[in-house]
């Protein structure tokens, strides 16, 4: 998921509270995951190339919030990170949200031109975000219940595309499957910062 152009959360990242809610964890506790995900040399890799590229992270810039809305995370255009403490519960899943969402920041601030209210831009953020972050691998899959073996990556991909989407209130359901097959493979194939996908 990632944030609007005016920096308002495009979903629940927005809406948040402060106790533990829907069998996750604690802020405190995501907190802690969150500078545990820090040593992961894949969320170290993305920092350098944002600082590489001119955008400097603060000690704030990614944040442990629980949210109303059932999502895992956003990027907040000019704001940051947000984790969803209450939607998670485990190391693994802090640290993929981190790395999901320093993409969207890493295409962010690479590109002047980015506006997240255009679902075509939205759309191509998340084919890279889903692909290069590895939350389509298929043993991520398996465990959400999908078992299909070949060419699960770019269901999942296209799949987890569409519901990001879905809460972006400029992008009809039609408007975002026109523009996610319109920019997939130029978008699936640009693995930036990485040599290839990892």
């Amino acid at each position: 998921m990632a944030g609007d152009a005016d920096s308002r959360p495009r979903s629940g990242a927005g809406n948040f509270s402060s106790s533990a809610q829907g069998g996750g964890m604690t802020v405190e506790e995501c907190q802690n995951m969150i500078q545990r995900s820090l040593r992961n040399p894949m969320v170290k890799f993305l920092k350098e190339h944002l600082e590489k590229s001119g955008c400097s992270i603060g000690s704030n810039f990614i944040k442990a919030v629980n949210c109303e809305e059932a999502t895992a995370g956003g990027y907040v255009a000019g704001g940051g990170i947000v984790v969803c403490s209450n939607h998670l519960q485990i190391q693994d899943e802090v640290t993929q949200v981190v790395i999901h969402e320093l993409i969207h920041a890493y295409d962010d601030c690479r590109a002047a031109n980015l506006d997240w209210t255009n679902c075509a831009h939205h759309a191509c953020s998340e084919i890279r975000a889903g692909h290069l972050s590895g939350d389509c691998h298929y043993k991520r899959e398996l465990l959400r219940g999908f078992l299909k073996i070949r060419g699960h990556e770019q269901d999942c991909i296209r799949r987890r595309v569409m519901k990001s989407l879905a809460a972006n209130p400029y992008c009809s359901e039609a408007a975002a499957k026109d523009a996610m097959e319109a920019v997939w493979d130029v978008c699936y194939n640009d693995t930036k910062p990485f040599d290839r996908a990892p």
